[in-house]
Formats: C-alpha cells, sequence, structure tokens
C-alpha cells in the first residue's frame, strides 16, 4: 500500500488546526499507596501488550491524603511520578480544591519535585471561570519558579451550579485539556430536590437535571475542542451496569472519556469507549480509499465520502488505537508510527 507514504490524514484533514487532545479513553483514580502503586503495575502491563498506555491513572491527593498528612501524600505521589513505575508518562494528580489550604503545598511539592514526569493536574470543585483561571495560573507560576519548562495540561472538575453555568468560558481558557463532571457533589447541590437514585449507574442518566448538566459539560468540551469526561460509576461490582453507563456516555452524550474507580472497572471502560470492528475496518478501507484519491471524494459501499466524513472516520480511526485494538501494519506505521 504504497499511497500511505503520502500526506497524513491529520494534515489532509486538519492542517495546522489539529489539536484534538489524544488521550486515553480511562482514566484511573487511586489514593492509597497499595492501590496507587497497584494501578500504575497494570497501566504497565497493558500497555506493554499494545507499546502504549491505554488507560492513565490519576493519583489522588484531595480524597487520598489523611487529615494531617496532605503534605506527606503529596510527598510520596511525587517519589510515584519521578519513579520507574511511571514507565509511560501517563500519570496525572488531582490535586485539592483551589480554595483549600493545601492547594498552592500540593502544587509547590508535586512541580518541584517531579513537574517533569507530571501528566496532567486535575482541579476539583471549580466555581466558575474565576477559579478555573487563577488556578491554571497558580499551576503555570510553580512551573516557573522551579523551571518546569514544559507546559503541564489542566483537568477541571465541574460539580457547581455557577460552574455549569460557566463551562463553555471554563472550557475554552488557554491551557485547559479536559473537563470532568462531579456528579455526587452536583446532584448534592441541589439540597435533597434531586433524588439520590441519580447518583446510580441508570439514574444518572435518566434524570432531566442531571442529564442536561452533562450534555452542557459534552458540547462545551466538544466546542473548545478538549476532553470531556464522563463521571464515576460507584457500583464498582456492577460491570454490566457500568457498560450500559459506559456505552450511553459515550455512544449518546458525546463522552470520549471516563473515570474509573477500581481496577475492574478499565478493561469495561475501554471496551465500551472503542469502537466496533466494523467502524474501524470501514475507516481503514475509506482513509486508504481517500489517501490515493488524494483526499478527493470517493465512494464506498455506494455512498459518497468527502473530508467532512474522512474527519469522522479518523476519529474512529484514532479511537481504535488509543484503546489498543489491532490495526492493519501498514495502517499502524503511516498514520501512528510518529
Amino acid at each position: 500500500m504504497s499511497t500511505l507514504t503520502a500526506i497524513h490524514p491529520r494534515q489532509a484533514l486538519f492542517g495546522s488546526d489539529y489539536r484534538h487532545p489524544t488521550l486515553p479513553v480511562c482514566d484511573h483514580y487511586a489514593g492509597v499507596e497499595v492501590r496507587m502503586r497497584k494501578a500504575l503495575a497494570l497501566q504497565d502491563e497493558l500497555a506493554q501488550r499494545v507499546g502504549r498506555a491505554v488507560f492513565d491513572v490519576t493519583l489522588d491527593l484531595e480524597d487520598g491524603a489523611p487529615v494531617g498528612g496532605e503534605h506527606e501524600q503529596a510527598l510520596l505521589v511525587a517519589d510515584l511520578l519521578s519513579s520507574a513505575d511511571n514507565a509511560w508518562g501517563r500519570v496525572g494528580v488531582r490535586v485539592h480544591d483551589f480554595t483549600h489550604p493545601r492547594f498552592e503545598d500540593d502544587l509547590d511539592t508535586l512541580i518541584q519535585q517531579a513537574g517533569t514526569h507530571l501528566a496532567y493536574v486535575m482541579v476539583p470543585k471549580l466555581a466558575g471561570v474565576e477559579d478555573a483561571i487563577q488556578a491554571i495560573e497558580a499551576i503555570k507560576a510553580a512551573r516557573l519558579r522551579h523551571g518546569v519548562g514544559r507546559i503541564v495540561p489542566v483537568h477541571g472538575l465541574i460539580e457547581t451550579h455557577k460552574a455549569l453555568q460557566e463551562v463553555g468560558s471554563i472550557a475554552a481558557l488557554p491551557g485547559m485539556e479536559s473537563l470532568s463532571f462531579g456528579l455526587m457533589d452536583f446532584v448534592s447541590e441541589h439540597r435533597g430536590a434531586i433524588p439520590a437514585s441519580a447518583m446510580t449507574a441508570h439514574g444518572q442518566f435518566s434524570h432531566p437535571l442531571v442529564l442536561r448538566a452533562k450534555l452542557e459539560i459534552s458540547a462545551a468540551c466538544h466546542a473548545a475542542n478538549i476532553t470531556p469526561s464522563h463521571c464515576v460509576v460507584t457500583e464498582f461490582k456492577d460491570k454490566r451496569a457500568l457498560g450500559v453507563a459506559a456505552e450511553k456516555a459515550n455512544r449518546e452524550l458525546g463522552y470520549t472519556r471516563m473515570w474509573s474507580i477500581h481496577p475492574d472497572q478499565i478493561a469495561v471502560i475501554i471496551d465500551e469507549f472503542a469502537p466496533v470492528t466494523a467502524e474501524v475496518d470501514d475507516a481503514v478501507e475509506i482513509l486508504s480509499s481517500a489517501q490515493t484519491a488524494h483526499w478527493a471524494p470517493t465512494s464506498y459501499r455506494g455512498a459518497l465520502h468527502d473530508r467532512a466524513s474522512y474527519r469522522h472516520y479518523w476519529y474512529v480511526l484514532e479511537r481504535a488505537w488509543l484503546t489498543g485494538q489491532p490495526l492493519p501494519s501498514e495502517i499502524e506505521e503511516a498514520f501512528f508510527s510518529a
């Protein structure tokens, strides 16, 4: 397939405007040392099979640190980031929220000790766009203070009414890479007006106010060309419920990433967020034909395709690669070897 040495789909279809972040589809949270180490070991085990990390690990300072031991937790996490356990460079950290007295120390410790190894910083409980701006600036200041030249991407957690109202402005901030929905805090903010059932695997997709919040976050992220990350499913032993939730989040609500809070959830999320085999096969055929035609319109199975549909199928192929699905060797080499 010699034509695959021609113009790469990213250049042909997007040019210099291609800025879509290629984050793994699963974001696994761990805050207790034994679970953090287990998560890193599992990340390495799965990555060894396909040559890249297929899920991110977020080490948790907010919920993982014991009261009074926050600084020690930050030092432990910084040590893990800098260790050989972080073999693939896909480990981020959730710090305390912007108003918390430990926020500055979290940043200072992490960036001073392990800034070059930090994949991203997750900032929870953003109260609005001003909080988000100040958090981004604080991360930048810590980076410059400690001589870390690389930009550290910022992930944010939308958990409040005001943050939801301003989600479009938050998503558009320079430095923001992903936004997640904080389901349980959002439900709690309604002061009992939303039933607890809205926090379940099924109820979070049926309550109108929760569903509206999810859709607004997803739309804002896509408008800003960043990654929408879906919230947790707390029934971690119910893989069927998790699978249904992950499929709905991806196929119906447009989320391209999802939180895991138990190792057993990781494989389910990756599987549900991966495109089905038929979609991948179509993408390979359509993009190969398009490249042969120098990206002019083509037909496939009686349907016309042009650059609009080529872009869609590129994202399908990219998602297949991100989730570790097998691709033809010539496609791997031509499109994803760099």
